[in-house]
């Protein structure tokens, strides 16, 4: 969802931090080694130490994608149709963080409708962080969209200062791909029927795009996770049990066997978590 512009980064940093070990500091439980942890909590957490964990790896050699989601305590990814329900201050700075470090947001077509996506705002991003990391202004909203379904009378093509990315397939009808040429998006075709998420890594790679924040939705994170593309998972868990039935993070195709993350950071703040996970490669 997009994140609310905020006058003040600091009142709502999250309060304590839990570590964990690096891979020689984590225990095993069932023969007597510990627990794996290095610490129960920790002090508060300022912005620089913020950025710092959530900073992508330097030098980058190709596209890096650090995915962002909130979900429920029983795994719902909306409430009433929509994530705001589930977000909460710390999890909304989390998220502005996320822009702040990228050069491009990651969005599937359906979920940048549903919650109403625009152009990044200058307001929305902290300019000395971009500037001091050497990154443009404002990151590029990237749309991934099988059929080509954003009107061209879309925010995310009217109200914005840079011009967004639209992945499609070759499939997508040429009349809806010529007229979000016009209304002034970057059209993008990789793939024949379907977005070929490897290429659109390319491309992304191509214009110097590596920083990638993933913004979901599901069906997009599903694709991403069963070509091996997450690098990093940012997932915020709400204390709320939302029920119903909400979409999960994922949705998609099975990989050939589960891939193996590892835990590098927690955060907590008026009971919710922020997990932060790097695929174990």
């Amino acid at each position: 969802m997009p994140p609310e512009p905020s006058s003040d980064e600091s009142e709502n940093t999250p309060k304590e931090v839990t570590r964990i070990g690096s891979a020689d500091d984590v225990g095993d439980q069932a023969h007597g080694h510990g627990t794996g942890l290095t610490g129960p909590t920790g002090p508060a957490v300022d912005d620089a130490e913020l950025e710092r964990l959530y900073a992508y790896p330097e030098p980058l050699e190709r596209p890096w994608v650090q995915a962002h989601f909130v979900a429920s305590a029983d795994g719902a990814v909306t409430v009433h149709g929509r994530s705001a329900g589930l977000s909460s201050p710390a999890d909304k700075k989390v998220f502005r963080l996320g822009r702040d470090l990228a050069d491009v947001v990651l969005v599937g077509a359906g979920t940048a409708l549903v919650e109403g996506y625009r152009g990044v705002k200058a307001t929305e991003v902290r300019a000395t962080r971009r500037a001091r990391l050497g990154l443009s202004p404002v990151p590029r909203i990237a749309v991934v969209t099988d059929r080509c379904s954003i009107p061209p009378d879309s925010p995310l093509i009217t109200d914005t200062s840079v011009p967004p990315l639209v992945i499609t397939p070759a499939a997508a009808p040429a009349d809806l791909r010529d007229a979000l040429t016009e209304a002034g998006a970057e059209v993008v075709v990789v793939g024949e029927h379907r977005v070929d998420l490897r290429a659109a890594m390319s491309e992304l790679d191509r214009r110097g795009l590596r920083r990638v924040c993933c913004e979901g939705g599901p069906t997009l994170f599903g694709g991403l996770i069963a070509q091996d593309l997450v690098d990093e998972l940012c997932l915020t868990v709400s204390p709320l049990l939302a029920g119903g039935d909400a979409a999960r993070v994922a949705f998609g195709p099975l990989p050939h066997d589960p891939f193996r993350l590892r835990l590098v950071s927690v955060l907590h703040s008026d009971s919710s978590l922020m997990l932060r996970y790097q695929r174990d490669r």
